[in-house]
């Protein structure tokens, strides 16, 4: 790690939040086994859990998490041990999330999207010996074959129609077997209604929840081999409660959205963790699907919905918008990529919510900053810290030392929602922190290059490894991605540099089209981008794609496009 070099007095954003007294709030230490455990008692009544209309109350899921913790430690899964979650958004996911978490064991998500080559690393990268899955025919082959392949040792496979209301459950088993796989008669396979067909009444290991780690979260990969997070019990209990100090609508109605994935760091935070916290209802879906999700929204009348931009795009396309009632709704989350303002202000127009952006890292447990939700904060940034974090800048080059005065530095970050390192990568750890204040405090190194306002409102400028370097100067994808969104035919657009042998690479945009603007081609669009452009920044051309790769959150997945682009030879 290196440390700070004591040139100057450090520029740290702390107190970015209007509200007295939440800026600058502390977080005791808390176990996710005492979140949730408190907060079964406190609402024990209300409902957690609507699973396509079937409704859970707490007490029933307090009630399914201890039989789950009883039957892992029936199983010999003690204290440090490594359960994997290979799982959509199904009731099936809480019992095991938090069973695991009561049962001591450290849980291991994996998304249901991996192939067998994805889940078989990552399952023998973090020592994880027992899976959970469900029968669905996308999950149960795959399992069977890390089962066979791999240093696995057990299967706990639920149903789907389990968790469905009694008349889709029965629909589900009578129409839908094509899309269940036949479970075999395997010794290492145990049926999830068998490990919970138990007395509920498991031992209560001791755990520390500052330095015993509740999660190992996997990157994304997007700069190599994915690297697991070891997130303890305070930083995912921690940021869940930072979440929940921000929201002037705290103590109202709250019942959220549960399409993103609870497998993804910022679903597992802001969608199950804080709701759990502050006694909410989550509205599950296995998927997202945007008729599923817009029924969802006038069926229940939920008051949050987080998601990705693609998401909030597809809902828009969708046809049944217009019959959507978004009366209930106040506030809505962006994440995982920027914000386009125009459709940050047609998704506010249509729905009458708030649409704010956020931030954060999977080694931030999930957020780091949100523009303040009822003014809706400076559009086109990330918004401002959460209550306990603290931000600043450090040069690009050197992360020892402070940004200059006024221009664009490295992000970096400490708070308690700040990860203990990477599972088993004690190198990786000594380059993604940085030593500051005279080595008296560890921060986070982003690899995002931003600005800071007065007020604290950080803007994201670029990735320090999406930069393109043309001729000795850098030019930032997203300020051209930004220019080209205002364009009323531009969907979606990624830029990337590509080699150039005068100047080293060259900028070029790559978009898909919205169906219904007027027709217009890669030459046009690329004049009308340059025109608006520094010589420096102009693109050699626009290419239109009837696609975009994205990521299992819908996320635009500029390494994907990469791969692709190289393939094609830079077609």
């Amino acid at each position: 790690m290196t440390a700070l070099s004591p040139a100057s007095p450090p520029t740290v954003w702390t107190r970015c939040w209007d509200h007295p007294g939440v800026w600058d709030k502390t977080f005791a230490p808390q176990t996710m086994v005492e979140l949730f455990e408190g907060a079964a008692s406190r609402f024990a009544d209300r409902n957690l859990l609507d699973f396509m209309g079937r409704k859970y109350r707490f007490a029933e899921v307090a009630d399914a998490v201890r039989r789950t913790a009883k039957g892992f430690q029936a199983m010999g899964v003690g204290k440090g041990d490594r359960v994997g979650l290979f799982l959509p958004n199904v009731p099936h996911y809480v019992a095991a999330y938090y069973g695991a978490l009561a049962a001591g064991a450290t849980v291991v998500n994996f998304s249901p999207l991996y192939t067998v080559d994805e889940l078989a690393y990552q399952v023998e990268d973090s020592g994880t010996k027992l899976l959970v899955t469900l029968t669905a025919a996308a999950l149960l082959p795959t399992a069977l074959k890390v089962l066979e392949g791999s240093s696995l040792e057990r299967l706990v496979v639920g149903s789907v129609a389990g968790g469905l209301p009694k008349l889709k459950s029965f629909a589900y088993r009578l129409f839908k077997r094509g899309e269940t796989a036949p479970l075999p008669q395997d010794p290492r396979i145990t049926r999830f209604s068998s490990l919970i067909a138990n007395a509920g009444d498991p031992d209560r290991p001791a755990i520390d929840a500052n330095s015993d780690v509740a999660l190992i979260q996997y990157t994304g990969g997007t700069t190599g081999t994915p690297k697991g997070a070891r997130l303890s019990h305070q930083n995912l209990s921690a940021n869940a409660r930072q979440v929940n100090a921000i929201d002037p609508d705290v103590s109202r109605e709250d019942r959220i959205l549960g399409v993103l994935p609870f497998f993804h760091v910022f679903a597992n935070t802001c969608v199950l963790n804080r709701t759990v916290a502050n006694g909410g209802e989550i509205v599950m879906l296995p998927r997202f699907d945007a008729a599923q999700a817009l029924a969802a929204v006038t069926r229940t009348r939920v008051t949050a919905m987080p998601g990705v931009p693609t998401m909030y795009q597809a809902l828009l396309d969708h046809p049944d918008i217009a019959k959507t009632d978004f009366s209930s709704l106040r506030v809505c989350i962006s994440g995982g990529a920027p914000m386009a303002a125009e459709l940050k202000a047609r998704f506010e127009a249509v729905t009458g919510a708030k649409l704010v952006e956020g931030y954060g890292l999977t080694e931030s447990s999930g957020v780091v900053s949100v523009n303040p939700y009822e003014s809706g904060g400076r559009p086109g940034t990330i918004g401002q810290p959460l209550p306990g974090t603290r931000v600043r800048l450090v040069d690009k080059e050197d992360p020892t030392r402070e940004a200059a005065e006024g221009e664009p530095g490295e992000l970096v970050i400490s708070g308690p929602q700040i990860m203990q390192g990477y599972w088993n990568r004690p190198e990786a750890d000594s380059e993604s922190f940085t030593l500051l204040d005279g080595g008296a405090t560890r921060w986070l190194r982003t690899g995002d290059v931003a600005t800071i306002d007065d007020a604290g409102y950080v803007r994201i400028v670029d990735r320090l490894k999406d930069m393109i370097a043309v001729g000795g100067f850098k030019v930032y994808p997203s300020v051209l991605e930004t220019i080209l969104y205002r364009h009323p035919a531009v969907k979606e657009a990624l830029v990337i540099g590509v080699p150039d042998a005068y100047r080293g690479e060259s900028p070029r945009a790559y978009v898909t089209l919205d169906a219904e603007a007027q027709p217009i081609s890669g030459e046009e669009l690329a004049s009308w981008l340059n025109g608006r452009l520094g010589k420096h920044e102009r693109v050699d051309k626009v290419v239109i794609r009837p696609s975009m790769p994205k990521t299992m959150i819908g996320k635009l997945d500029r390494k994907a496009l990469r791969l692709e682009i190289a393939a094609e030879g830079l077609g």
